[in-house]
């Protein structure tokens, strides 16, 4: 199979992106990137879905109350900064992702700036360590609305597991059509959050905003770092960029309009979940709750259940959507098996990249499900993002023009990713293993090259 990502310009020659997959050299430099065919369906209004989804999760459920404990009104303040800061880091994998469409997503931009061995490394931090987070996100759903419906241990594992086959059968149809579902989902989730919102609104009091920082600055920095992950998300759809019907048009739009939503949400709720309960926001366990009772009573329940269930089943659709995509691109890429490498094209659907990622997800799945514990298993998620987005940032640096808007973007986004990297610590030690791993596949695969020779 072709890579159809765009080729660019280094020196006197140009490559194509498959080719220097092939040969193990990067394959691109800091040229305009040259006009390409896509067989991509994906608008506006399909792409932006899917954006909405792999960024405003499951965060909404608790983050406002842990945000409110660590800075009380001054939570406020952290949400409309991380709003800002997360304008670069969007605008660079919009930038990227528009350049080089490609299945590969953050793996594509790795290869062609730094070569294959990148690549693969950040592969295998997305595509074999980022889907720990989808059972550790199933669970805490499961667990909230169990919480709200009533239910044990048994119905909560099983609405943990419902919630992630059915993202599955659905993505199994295609982007396309997952973008179409994704769609509904996330004007639901919308629909949803306004109602909780404007029937809670006219219970806020001006009181309950002061002081503005009880804690002081330091509490707004940590509810800061709380909600950094709420604002995470846009390097898991670089992958689906191909399958735009025009990427240099379509995803700068797509981006726009999902950090406008997801910024306008997240501050509308954090200043809500304040405003109207108080003091008492810092100790809610499930804020969004507390909000509809103040509403409506206790029968709204049911209400605060369909927003954690749309929220989980849109995230793991956005995210599915591009694993499966990514791991075709590596069976093309020769970073898996050739037989994976079905459906790597724009258009197409990726099902065998899907398998082996569901396969992936039910591993962890059952090992964090066993556990029940989730603090450690979200700590390996974070540090294992915080690499993919400091590479991912890094490769933008090579890749866009210099001086350009993206590279200027590009530039803060590193900054920002220094910041991650910082907050992850010694968890780095399991994307560092990933990477050893990674590394020692592409030994063994150019040996094997050689031999074949």
């Amino acid at each position: 199979m072709t890579e159809r990502a765009p080729s660019t310009t280094r020196g006197s020659a140009a490559r194509s992106g498959a080719s220097a997959a092939r040969a193990g050299t990067p394959a691109a430099g800091r040229g305009t990137a040259e006009p390409v065919e896509h067989r991509g369906h994906l608008g506006v209004a399909g792409g932006t879905a899917l954006y909405v989804a792999a960024v405003l999760g499951t965060g909404i459920l608790v983050l406002p109350a842990l945000a409110a404990a660590a800075a009380g009104p001054g939570a406020i303040l952290a949400v409309a900064a991380l709003a800002l800061i997360s304008v670069p880091l969007a605008a660079t994998f919009a930038a990227l992702a528009r350049r080089h469409p490609d299945a590969g997503g953050v793996a594509t931009f790795a290869r062609r700036a730094f070569g294959p061995t990148a690549a693969r490394i950040v592969s295998y931090w997305f595509f074999f360590g980022t889907p720990i987070g989808a059972p550790i996100a199933a669970l805490m759903t499961a667990r909230y609305v169990v919480a709200v419906i009533g239910g044990g241990a048994a119905q909560t594992t099983l609405i943990a597991i419902a919630l992630m086959v059915v993202p599955v059968a659905v993505t199994a149809f295609g982007v396309r059509f997952a973008a179409s579902v994704q769609l509904v989902l996330s004007g639901a989730l919308i629909a949803v959050l306004v109602f909780v919102l404007a029937a809670a609104a006219p219970h806020a009091r001006a009181e309950n905003l002061q002081p503005l920082l009880p804690h002081g600055w330091s509490g707004v920095g940590l509810a800061m770092s709380l909600y950094i992950w709420a604002f995470a998300g846009w390097e898991a759809v670089a992958g689906i960029g191909g399958e735009f019907r025009n990427p240099r048009r379509d995803i700068p739009r797509a981006t726009a309009l999902a950090l406008v939503i997801v910024s306008v949400a997240y501050l509308a709720i954090q200043t809500v979940t304040v405003a109207v309960l108080g003091s008492g926001a810092s100790t809610s366990a499930v804020p969004l709750l507390d909000l509809v009772s103040v509403a409506t009573g206790s029968g709204g329940g049911v209400v605060v259940a369909v927003i954690a269930a749309i929220v989980v089943t849109g995230v793991f659709n956005a995210y599915l959507a591009a694993f499966s995509k990514l791991g075709a691109a590596m069976g093309r890429d020769g970073d898996l098996p050739a037989w994976f490498g079905r459906g790597a094209e724009n258009g197409a659907v990726a099902r065998r990249g899907l398998l082996l990622s569901a396969v992936v997800m039910a591993l962890y799945s059952v090992v964090v499900l066993a556990s029940g514990d989730l603090q450690p298993f979200i700590l390996v998620h974070t540090s294992i993002a915080a690499a993919v987005y400091g590479l991912g940032v890094a490769s933008a640096i090579v890749l866009l023009p210099t001086r350009s808007p993206g590279w200027w973007m590009a530039v803060l986004s590193c900054v920002f990713a220094a910041g991650l990297l910082a907050l992850a610590g010694w968890h780095l030690v399991f994307p560092a293993g990933i990477a050893v791993i990674a590394a020692l596949v592409g030994v063994a695969a150019n040996r094997r090259g050689r031999r074949r020779r």
